[in-house]
């Protein structure tokens, strides 16, 4: 909260750091105004603190002097001695009178704030909005009338202060948010960001994050007519222009006040078409993008909090991803990540890990798209991740590098092109035979080759092999199964992948196998659970609402997803190399199970699919194809 130090010396200028803090006009006024016997606030409780170092007064005796502060009088007064101290607090009532006036809006404005709540509907809010604007108005006039002379307006400043944080019970309120905009005080509110004193700007945004908070139990009806209203206003705007202008290397406020916006943006971004539109605020994602780039060390929770929004926006928005992609984000984004391609993020005070863990999120993202391929091709993103691989932190950047490569080489994302997959379901040995022009080739065809290029085999394989977490694991055999989908038939790239799953007797594939089991069993136990479940229903209604959560947790708790990707390996490796074909029989024969589960997984995926879509049509011929070879 602005205390009126802060306000005294800073308002009426147009830079508050141009004032000189020692000793100015404005300080002279403000000490005249704070006490009326000449002694300043922070003298006075020096003196209170050599008075409780004295200790405890004893006992009064008519016969002895007097010993310590005498006992507070019980007076009308509420306690004041003769000299004004109000006893034991080391201030003057005068000067507590101030404070509280300070730091409760009632004072200042006493219908503000009503009594109790049946008080707040709309009648309330009519009042609180003229006053509003009455003091936004006034304090507007006396700066322009006495724009040399702050002490002419600074309490205007404050009545202005106290109405803005008055407006914070609105959250409490959140029905009363469409006439709060009907009747323009959003817009006001909002007007205020361009301010002159950046402090009662900071206020307003600290306001605006309060009303549009996740925590407020707003409709969405509400809440969507506050945040058009300010949109409407030009909020992202303003927002942006006090991110210029806040110094925070130099103001603790304005490193609070940076905050403050970064958090009004996160808010405005649980509406997707709004998160929409802050991506298309071009200005505003390079200013993030700056923020996050920014060196700094310890890192500071606002450089985190820009890589988080940056995380927030691609992830929910694939125009967004496309928008930075084009301010070549990825590969700023890559050279921020590569420090840490030795070591694992500091984690002494948080921020440093989980801003490195935006920024892979971010990276993650933007590779979902074809342009977001391309550009981390071009920036030799995938040597970064295979570098990581070998010799990154084990915690954090080794999954964060895996989980990156992983997203890039999949050709599942939203706007590439799945040529390869479509060449690959008509005949899996064969899948050389493209549809699309081979002179441009899709962008997750590029990365899988560039990982075969650039030696990640070995690395990839060798945390395969090694006791893997389920997260790990669930990564490797999604790669496996990009490798095998994209990389064209009789491709040298190919036949290194295939040769991996051949080498020291088909140990890897044993490794496939021995996964497959594993997942089967945690399958089988949530299948089990989900079939005592039904049995206990008495009606087929019933038991239809609950079929989405049973998948939910056949796909969360029993990992259906993973257990038909490895099928899907093992299906490419039995269709494409005889010996791997009866490795895996012999493997399966050990527990009396035949290529049938493996068929009967991959069906199951097949009837799961979206065949409306292009991608889902050319998955289920592949899958198709698959089966054929089971």
């Amino acid at each position: 909260m602005t205390s009126i130090d802060e306000i005294f010396q800073k308002s009426g200028i147009p830079s508050k750091r141009k004032l000189d803090p020692i000793r100015d006009p404005t300080e002279v006024y403000k000490s005249a105004k704070l006490s009326s016997n000449g002694h300043s606030r922070h003298a006075q409780v020096d003196d209170a603190d050599d008075d409780l170092e004295a200790g405890p007064a004893p006992p009064p005796d008519d016969d002895e002097g007097d010993y310590g502060p005498a006992a507070p009088p019980e007076d009308e007064d509420g306690g004041d001695d003769d000299e004004g101290r109000f006893f034991g607090g080391g201030i003057t009532a005068q000067e507590k009178e101030i404070l509280d006036y300070m730091d409760d809006p009632s004072l200042s404005n006493p219908s503000a704030l009503p009594d109790d709540d049946s008080k707040i509907d709309q009648s309330w809010l009519k009042k609180t909005a003229l006053a509003f604007e009455k003091k936004i108005s006034r304090n507007a006039e006396l700066r322009a009338r006495y724009e040399s002379d702050p002490s002419k307006f600074i309490e205007s400043e404050a009545d202005l202060d106290s109405a803005i944080k008055s407006l914070s019970i609105l959250s409490e309120h959140s029905t009363l948010y469409p006439l709060f905009a009907k009747l323009g005080c959003v817009g006001s509110l909002v007007s205020l960001l361009a301010h002159e004193n950046t402090d009662i700007a900071i206020d307003a945004i600290e306001i605006i994050g309060e009303l549009t908070d996740e925590d407020v139990a707003a409709s969405d009806e509400d809440w969507n007519a506050l945040v058009d209203g300010l949109l409407e206003s030009d909020l992202l705007g303003l927002l942006l222009s006090n991110l210029s202008r806040l110094d925070e290397e130099a103001q603790e406020a304005d490193r609070e006040g940076v905050y403050h916006a970064l958090s009004v943006i996160e808010n405005l971004c649980s509406r997707p078409e709004v998160t929409e539109t802050i991506g298309s605020d071009e200005p505003l994602l390079k200013w993030l993008l700056s923020r996050a780039s920014k060196a700094e060390k310890p890192v500071t929770q606002n450089k985190q909090y820009s890589a988080e929004i940056l995380a927030i926006l691609v992830s929910s928005s694939s125009k967004n991803r496309r928008s930075l992609t084009g301010l070549e984000a990825v590969d700023s984004l890559l050279q921020l990540v590569a420090p840490y391609r030795r070591r694992d993020p500091d984690k002494t005070s948080g921020d440093e890990e989980e801003y490195v863990q935006n920024l892979f999120e971010a990276l993650t993202s933007l590779v979902d798209e074809t342009e977001g391929k391309t550009k981390f091709l071009e920036a030799e993103g995938v040597e970064l991740c295979l570098i990581m691989l070998k010799e990154g932190g084990k915690k954090l950047v080794k999954p964060a590098a895996l989980k990156l490569l992983d997203r890039a080489a999949s050709s599942s994302s939203s706007s590439s092109s799945s040529t390869s997959s479509s060449s690959s379901s008509s005949n899996p040995k064969s899948n050389s035979d493209s549809d699309s022009d081979p002179r441009v080739p899709p962008a997750s065809l590029l990365v899988c080759q560039k990982i075969v290029e650039a030696g990640g085999l070995k690395p990839v394989f060798t945390m395969f092999m090694k006791k893997m977490d389920r997260f790990t694991a669930e990564r490797m055999v999604n790669l496996f199964a990009s490798l095998l989908r994209s990389l064209p038939a009789d491709s040298p790239e190919r036949i290194r992948a295939l040769a991996k799953f051949v080498e020291k007797e088909y140990e890897k594939t044993e490794k496939m196998v021995k996964l497959r089991r594993d997942y089967a069993a945690m399958l089988a136990a949530v299948d089990a659970r989900i079939e005592r479940e039904k049995q206990g229903m008495d009606s087929e209604e019933d038991i239809a609402d609950m079929e989405v959560t049973w998948l939910a947790q056949r796909l969360d708790e029993g990992g259906l997803f993973t257990l038909q990707t490895i099928d899907v390996v093992l299906a490419w490796l039995i269709a494409e190399d005889d010996g791997a074909r009866k490795k895996i029989g012999e493997l399966l024969a050990d527990r009396d199970e035949d290529f049938g589960v493996i068929k009967a997984t991959i069906e199951e995926q097949i009837e799961a699919l979206d065949t409306e879509t292009e991608q889902g049509r050319e998955t289920k011929e592949m899958l198709t194809a698959l089966v054929q070879f089971l």
